[in-house]
């Protein structure tokens, strides 16, 4: 199969739903020409059920991105699949319901450390992880909600994104010299499962019904799946420690 991403190994995590961009990143690296991999936690199952609508079988493998001893066993089970990676998807994010709509005044600190545990740091123990897998270079590519904000009902989520965006540009630092790539995209609201859990996630979203120049389909994935692939390929071999706006350019908007 012929492709942008043909002949390349792409682990990606975060698949739960079709309606997700983990999904749809994974359906368009398999349209590609890329062999693909995901994780799941806590219910690969549910991965499982979802993966058989890809469009070539994906094998599924428990994750959790802050249990040492799955992360330590990652790499022994990926390269009994694959034998190596060229690309890793973090598309991981949670944060306690008391560090969501509205409540930031008032959140403990261990839901802030859940959340950054989860949400940030998981970027450098993934690719960790993965990284004796990359041994010729590689692509990282998270997902982030534009952390220069303070949007609505998002509350510690958006401290987290910040953290996120943060890890990358120091895993690209640390990781070029290794040939490995370190972005992100920056995409709009998606109805996904990680949406369905913020309280007064609506209220969020209307702000691209008023302030997006190009108009959002919040039922539309593939866009920022689109840019995670583009990211994935040999497209942005001198593109690192980036952040590429898939908004519908509500990022540059100003009043």
């Amino acid at each position: 199969m012929s492709g942008i991403l043909a002949g390349k190994r792409i682990l990606i995590t975060g698949v739960l739903m079709e309606s997700s961009i983990a999904f749809h990143t994974a359906k368009l690296a398999q349209e590609q020409g890329a062999e693909v991999i995901l994780t799941a936690f806590p219910r690969p199952t549910l991965t499982e059920r979802i993966a058989r609508k890809l469009p070539k079988p994906a094998k599924v493998i428990e994750l959790d991105v802050t249990n040492s001893e799955h992360l330590d066993r990652l790499a022994d089970l990926v390269r009994e699949e694959l034998g190596s990676l060229d690309g890793v998807v973090h598309s991981v994010g949670f944060a306690p319901q008391d560090a969501l709509g509205g409540n930031f005044l008032n959140t403990p600190f261990e839901s802030v450390s859940t959340a950054m545990h989860v949400s940030a740091f998981s970027l450098k123990s993934l690719t960790m992880a993965c990284l004796p897998l990359m041994q010729e270079g590689g692509s990282v590519v998270g997902l982030t909600f534009d952390a220069q904000f303070a949007w609505p009902q998002y509350d510690w989520m958006g401290p987290a994104k910040a953290a996120l965006e943060a890890t990358s540009r120091y895993l690209a630092r640390d990781l070029g010299k290794q040939n490995v790539r370190c972005n992100l995209i920056s995409a709009g609201p998606i109805g996904s499962m990680a949406a369905k859990s913020i309280p007064g996630f609506a209220d969020l979203a209307d702000v691209w019904n008023h302030r997006s120049p190009l108009e959002w389909n919040m039922a539309d994935p593939e866009p920022a799946g689109r840019g995670v692939v583009a990211l994935l390929s040999d497209w942005f071999p001198k593109t690192t420690g980036e952040i590429v706006h898939v908004d519908g350019g509500v990022h540059m908007m100003g009043a």
